[in-house]
């Protein structure tokens, strides 16, 4: 029988910009960094925030699940963020995606649960430096200021006319991750190197 398993590697959906995002990168000075973090594990877990499952589904993947509406729990390389009242997106280091649903699905055991692989929707792109926050604010309505906006938040938003889901990171310096569709990704990236002009 013929081996059908892909022999070439996956291409990312910024492969062709990480040049240009680079090069922003460096000639900012600092002001901004620019990257995409490719192929993360991305899962959609949906399930009862009050019942068993979630205590039990928390313990497996050693985090709790964040109850408060746009809040983001981390614990290890696995960050929780909630997306709505039973919605979590699950995000973990690439090539997690069937341990963690595994683990998530042993946990729950009988209770309702569902896990869907999302990573091949959606790429990462990092946005960190000094104007971060500036360089966001060209194109999202959402408030970013620290108090507003501040470490362990996130919200489904438009950046630029893209729909993405955007997370501040748990430390201002660590910046922020913009999960976008990997259809959009590419003008995602021309409008952030766009409004960027400024800084570089």
């Amino acid at each position: 029988m013929a081996d059908t398993a892909p022999t070439s590697r996956p291409r990312s959906p910024l492969a062709g910009a990480a040049d240009r995002l680079a090069a922003a990168t460096r000639t900012s000075g600092g002001a901004i960094r620019l990257a995409e973090l490719p192929f993360l594990t991305q899962l959609d877990v949906r399930l009862d925030a009050k019942g068993a499952a979630a205590d039990a589904v928390g313990l497996a993947l050693g985090l709790t699940l964040p109850l408060e509406p746009d809040t983001v729990v981390r614990a290890g390389e696995s960050t929780a963020l909630w997306l709505g009242p039973d919605e979590w997106l699950l995000v973990g280091p690439p090539g997690r995606e069937r341990e963690l649903e595994s683990r998530i699905r042993e946990a729950a055991g009988e209770e309702p649960v569902s896990v869907t692989d999302v990573s091949a929707q959606r790429t990462t792109v990092l946005v960190a430096g000094a104007r971060a926050r500036d360089l966001l604010a060209h194109g999202c309505s959402l408030d970013l200021h620290p108090r507003a906006f501040g470490s362990g938040r996130c919200a489904q938003t438009t950046l630029g006319r893209t729909q993405v889901v955007l997370v501040a990171r748990e430390e201002p310096s660590a910046g922020f991750w913009i999960l976008v569709r990997s259809s959009f990704a590419g003008y995602l990236a021309d409008w952030l190197l766009d409004a960027a002009t400024e800084y570089v």
